[in-house]
């Protein structure tokens, strides 16, 4: 069964699993420990602290584990702004960051302090000018990360870097969708990643810190990992995850190249093969292994398991793969399509002819769940004869209906009416905010906006063609 959800978990990599089974055996003891077992384990662990500060790009001492990403990121953030709340408590941040870092600016403005969010672009990149006019004389920190978990698109981390430098604010790098490929550019301060990202075993996390950069560790104090992750080292996972990094590593030039034309193929073939649909993320500027598409007319939870039932896996960025009902902040902060939105993420050795497979497989499901949900055929609204009725505008209750029902809905009714009149669409998913929006821009119609209804919101279209 293809797994092309490596950007959530990648498969363990056989020199991870190599090295997990050999340090179970010689990495057991307490690294902290004088007796032989002990500094046999001490070994292991300052050959893979060495192992990943050359991979990570930073010096042994400024390096320390985790027990995942995620406890990287939130003691990176909080020991940062620590160190640094006699300058201010103002944090930085895009709009498109992974959710422990949003998690974290919340809990930073919750206790008093303030956080700004930069705007992207369509395809889901910072400007840096516009990063840099964020910073602030009280901005203790700001982050960025190298690479977005959802759509792929590389970051300018080198030239927001450069000035953050210039300000005197440094800079915190969430590394974890990219530093299995290569090491991140730029002046930055702080770094973190996560070894299942990469083919390493769950439950290790990497966090750096630059020497020089002020870091007050939170929580209570502990003895291990310079203080900064409390708790005894789970050294066999450490030591999987440190050999997994230098393998994917020598390994990342050959196969970058191969699963980048792989990803070109899905990117055209997609948009040939699939009507109304939207590849979103930078086409140039981004991850090699990864693209992320969004369908008209889908149900993304249903998409999601038509593929699975067809043996395919692959995540989605959809409301509607959700408990919440929320729309994805990465794709609503880019202003895209997110309704059917799928993710496909190909991990190491990917073969090419289960993404030729993928390929012939997806138009059939996604041309299936369209008709179920009873979704209009792709083609431009026919004209609507003169009539002497009333205004030319219609009203669509979409009230109480998830995603794509409120979108289908519109779309059947738009050559209803005149060239130049509106449909007013009453919605009260928080999808449709989105997503109508991502409806006029593909089928070039006017979205006038939105107005308050008694039950939730009304979305205006203009019918311009």
């Amino acid at each position: 069964m293809p797994y092309f959800d490596a950007a959530s978990a990648a498969p363990l990599h056989p020199v991870a699993r190599q090295a997990l089974l050999a340090a179970l055996d010689e990495g057991w003891a307490d690294p902290a420990r004088l007796y032989r077992e002990g500094r046999r384990a001490r070994l292991l662990l300052d050959a893979a602290r060495e192992a990943a500060a050359e991979a990570v790009g930073c010096r042994p001492d400024e390096l320390v584990f985790t027990s995942s990403g995620t406890t990287a990121v939130h003691a990176g953030i909080a020991g940062a702004l620590s160190g640094r709340r006699r300058v201010g408590r103002h944090l930085a941040l895009s709009a498109v960051e992974h959710s422990s870092v949003l998690h974290s600016a919340a809990a930073h403005e919750a206790a008093g302090g303030s956080f700004t969010e930069v705007p992207v672009d369509r395809t889901g990149a910072v400007d840096p000018a516009v990063y840099g006019g964020a910073l602030r004389a009280d901005t203790a920190l700001a982050c960025l990360q190298s690479a977005n978990h959802e759509v792929g698109t590389e970051q300018p981390v080198a030239e927001v870097a450069a000035l953050c430098a210039e300000a005197g604010v440094p800079l915190l790098v969430d590394a974890a969708q990219s530093l299995g490929w290569g090491p991140v550019p730029g002046r930055w301060s702080l770094l973190t990643a996560s070894a299942h990202k990469w083919g390493g075993p769950a439950g290790v996390g990497l966090l750096a810190v630059r020497k020089g950069v002020r870091f007050a560790p939170q929580g209570p104090a502990g003895e291990r990992e310079s203080g900064r992750a409390a708790g005894f080292e789970n050294l066999p996972a450490i030591v999987a995850a440190a050999a997994s990094l230098r393998a994917v590593r020598s390994e990342a030039a050959a196969e970058s190249a191969r699963l980048l034309a792989l990803v070109d193929r899905i990117r055209s073939v997609v948009a040939e093969r699939v009507p109304d649909v939207e590849v979103v993320g930078d086409p140039v500027r981004r991850l090699p292994h990864l693209v992320t598409f969004s369908c008209l007319y889908v149900d993304g939870e249903t998409l999601l398991h038509e593929l699975d039932r067809r043996e395919f896996s692959v995540s989605s960025g959809s409301s509607c793969t959700s408990s919440t009902l929320i729309p994805s902040h990465v794709l609503k902060a880019m202003g895209v399509l997110s309704e059917g939105n799928v993710r496909v993420s190909l991990p190491t050795g990917t073969a090419g002819a289960d993404v030729d497979r993928f390929l012939e497989v997806l138009p059939e499901v996604v041309a299936e769940v369209r008709e179920r949900l009873g979704a209009p055929v792709s083609a431009p609204p026919s004209p609507r004869a003169p009539s002497p009725g009333p205004a030319d505008s219609l009203v669509v209750d979409a009230l109480g209906r998830r995603c794509p029902i409120p979108v289908i809905e519109l779309a059947k009714v738009i050559g209803e009416v005149a060239v130049g009149a509106t449909v007013t669409v009453l919605a009260d998913d928080e999808a449709a905010r989105l997503d109508i929006p991502a409806w006029c821009e593909m089928r070039g119609q006017e979205y006038v906006g939105e107005e308050p209804a008694d039950l939730g919101s009304a979305y205006v279209v203009r019918r311009l063609s």
